[in-house]
């Protein structure tokens, strides 16, 4: 069975986006974010940003093989606001985002229907702006050698090509790298088949 190994995301945020409805303005932005810390230090930069509109709608999913999402309505009607945003992330196929959308209430009530509409149309209009990218799921390994061992880890990195992502060099060295996961048993056994040198799955 071919191993899934990438992911899509977005390569960088997208531009501000506008929908309007019945006088109601919504702003619509998408983030590349890696942790729902970064996605409340957004909110809280946009609420700032926008600290006269009425409310804050978003959804995020992070993950890539343990999803984690959460949807808020903010405010609007139950559901009216936060899943139809994610709905969208999910019909993009994205993960490690966030989508807000910001509402300005133009005095017209706009109804489930209509606010359901105004904020899908929003999140879309926001992730159509957005550069996507597929990016690996990548698997880090420690591994520990003695120095005199150097040569065959670096002759083994180089030939399977593996990313380095850190290295502590003294008496006993130990080098952090990544590989896609799809590579990562193959890499795991050339490791732990060679003598002295040991591999361990970075937590």
């Amino acid at each position: 069975m071919e191993v899934k190994d990438t992911y899509r995301t977005l390569d960088f945020p997208s531009e501000e986006v506008l929908y309007k409805e019945k006088n109601s303005k919504f702003f619509g932005y998408a983030f590349p974010i890696s942790s729902e810390e970064e996605a409340k230090e957004i909110l809280d930069s946009l609420r700032k940003q926008h600290h006269s509109a009425r409310h804050w709608c978003y959804a995020f999913q992070i993950g890539t093989e343990k999803i984690h999402f959460r949807a808020n309505d903010d405010g609007e009607p139950s559901n009216s606001a936060g899943m139809p945003i994610y709905g969208q992330i999910q019909s993009f196929e994205i993960t490690n985002v966030l989508v807000v959308v910001v509402r300005y209430f133009g005095g017209i009530k706009l109804g489930v229907g209509g606010l359901i509409v105004a904020y899908r149309a929003a999140a879309q209009m926001a992730l159509e702006a957005s550069e996507i990218v597929e990016k690996t799921i990548d698997i880090h390994y420690l591994i520990s050698f003695d120095y005199k061992n150097m040569n065959k880890v670096m002759r083994v990195i180089k030939e399977k090509n593996l990313d380095i992502v850190s290295q502590k060099m003294e008496m006993s060295c130990e080098i952090e790298i990544k590989t896609r996961k799809k590579n990562a048993e193959m890499v795991f056994d050339i490791f732990s088949n060679l003598y002295e040198i040991g591999i361990k799955l970075k937590e």
